[in-house]
């Protein structure tokens, strides 16, 4: 079988950058988005953007600019993950008035480990609180230096209320684009990123694609690492058709004959046969990655949270599971009984009732029958609009699995003067509090000379002959202490209560 040959003019020629918006979940990733696309593809297109496929390009200065719009920067990691290489630059998102959170940490290191060029946007400038001198501190002590603090790393002051900044950052994106000179052949085949993909009901399994390099047209054949197909429909962002799609532009396709999932690389194939092969060979490897929950070993003694995943896209499925990964399950396994895109339906009622599962879904419906049908079948389910808070959900559910932290509290000491009677494992003693307090009901170690011989409980007190809760320092009292072992006057009694707290994953 000959492959179709590449044209090797050298017409190798600048292409739009590709960006992705990281950060803190409610810093205003979403919002900066939501305001360039408003501001700079609706004013020009009748409808605007009609349709989620992932990523989108807008023009600013007549220069295109391609966004990745991830459901967060888990899904970005999941696409690294795989190894591909999607986005050239990033813009980090922090708001003045909050600073660096942990979400803001976890994207620098994304960042960092890929060694993209990095933009900060401190967002939310229009605040009265706003401390964009701290937010610098802050992001310097984590390894990003803006340039203002004698760095390299630009930064640029935003607020979507106002739209200051907006363009600034626009322009300080196509400056890095120009100096970095990001390059593309049209006239060879094309090759890219899986960005967003789905099972759509009218027309099959459809996926978004980046194309990296080369022109995709609709008579080509496309080959990921597990699906493949000759294309039927091609639209851009905006739900247009379209018949051809070169470097950077991203393109709603039809026409797999099984649905890629995100972060997987594609390329343009000559033949059918030619994208089986290639899918025959990188299939079983992708199918090792995505072993199921049912073949997961569970550890001795480890306890099992079942759940079932809904979610709007294969995308959003995708940085689910991956930030699911990195929670700790060494007590608690999370296993996912079934991960599907859809609304919550009966049958995943079903399910969840024979597999004692929770069910989450992200970003669907859950009609009000279904949410009825699952009251009365005691099943339970809940839904979210974030990634954040639905893994911070499902960590707080699966910790009603952890056996409790036991907090020991120190009371105070008392030294035996006397032992009254003794009968059976209730003692009748007299003493005298050496160090803080001593309380009815305490639990207390007995130490002989510096070594501890054993425990008890305090089950009476008295001070004066009356009863009393709690005897302070220097004080005489009486105790009646339960213990099986056997105390002696000059033991030293060291007196705690014990707390159990709730543990989290």
């Amino acid at each position: 079988m000959v492959n179709k040959p590449e044209k090797q003019n050298n017409d190798s020629q600048t292409r739009p950058p590709i960006v992705v918006i990281l950060g803190h979940v409610d810093h205003g990733k979403t919002s900066i988005l939501d305001y360039i696309r408003k501001s700079k593809v609706a004013e020009k297109e009748s409808g605007g953007i009609t349709q989620h496929i992932g990523a989108y390009q807008v023009e600013h200065d007549g220069k295109l600019i391609s966004f990745i719009d991830t459901p967060g920067h888990e899904a970005f990691s999941a696409m690294r993950s795989r190894g591909a290489k999607v986005a050239d630059i990033a813009v980090l998102v922090v708001a003045a008035e909050e600073g660096v959170k942990p979400q803001t940490k976890e994207a620098i290191e994304i960042i960092l480990r890929q060694k993209m060029p990095l933009i900060v946007a401190i967002n939310k400038m229009d605040k009265p609180n706003a401390l964009p001198d701290k937010v610098k501190k802050e992001l310097a002590n984590n390894n990003v230096l803006v340039e203002s603090l004698g760095g390299e790393i630009p930064s640029v002051f935003t607020s979507t209320k106002t739209g200051i900044g907006i363009n600034e950052l626009l322009e300080m994106i196509l400056l890095i684009a120009e100096m970095e000179n990001f390059q593309g052949n049209k006239n060879q085949l094309a090759n890219g990123v899986v960005i967003e993909s789905k099972l759509d009901s009218r027309r099959g399994a459809t996926a978004t694609l980046l194309v990296k390099n080369g022109t995709l047209t609709t008579k080509d054949i496309v080959a990921a690492e597990s699906a493949f197909g000759q294309i039927k429909t091609m639209e851009n962002f905006l739900g247009q058709i379209v018949t051809e799609a070169g470097p950077s532009m991203p393109v709603l396709v039809s026409g797999f004959n099984t649905v890629p999932p995100v972060g997987e690389t594609w390329q343009a194939a000559s033949s059918i046969e030619e994208a089986r092969d290639k899918v025959a060979i990188k299939g079983p490897q992708e199918k090792q990655k995505r072993e199921p929950a049912e073949l997961i070993n569970i550890q001795e003694g480890q306890k099992v949270f079942n759940f079932i995943l809904k979610a709007d896209f294969f995308g959003s499925l995708e940085a689910i599971r991956e930030v699911i990964k990195a929670v700790p399950q060494e007590e608690v396994l999370l296993r996912i009984v079934k991960a599907e895109v859809g609304d919550i339906g009966e049958n995943d009622l079903k399910l969840a009732e024979g597999a004692h599962a929770k069910i989450y879904g992200f970003r669907v419906k859950c009609p009000n029958n279904i949410q009825e049908l699952a009251d009365r079948r005691g099943v339970k389910l809940g839904t979210s609009a974030i990634i954040y808070e639905l893994i911070q959900t499902i960590r707080h559910d699966a910790s009603k699995f952890l056996a409790p932290e036991v907090i020991k509290q120190k009371l105070g000491q008392l030294k035996i003067l006397a032992v009254f009677k003794v009968n059976g494992q209730q003692q009748i003693i007299g003493g005298k509090v050496l160090t803080g307090k001593i309380e009815r009901g305490a639990q207390v170690d007995i130490f002989r000379n510096k070594e501890f011989i054993g425990n008890g409980r305090i089950t009476q007190l008295q001070q004066n002959k009356k009863d009393a809760s709690e005897v302070g320092k220097d004080r005489e009292c009486g105790i009646s202490l339960e213990s099986k072992d056997m105390v002696e006057e000059g033991d030293i009694l060291e007196a705690f209560k014990e707390e159990k707290k709730k543990r989290e994953l």
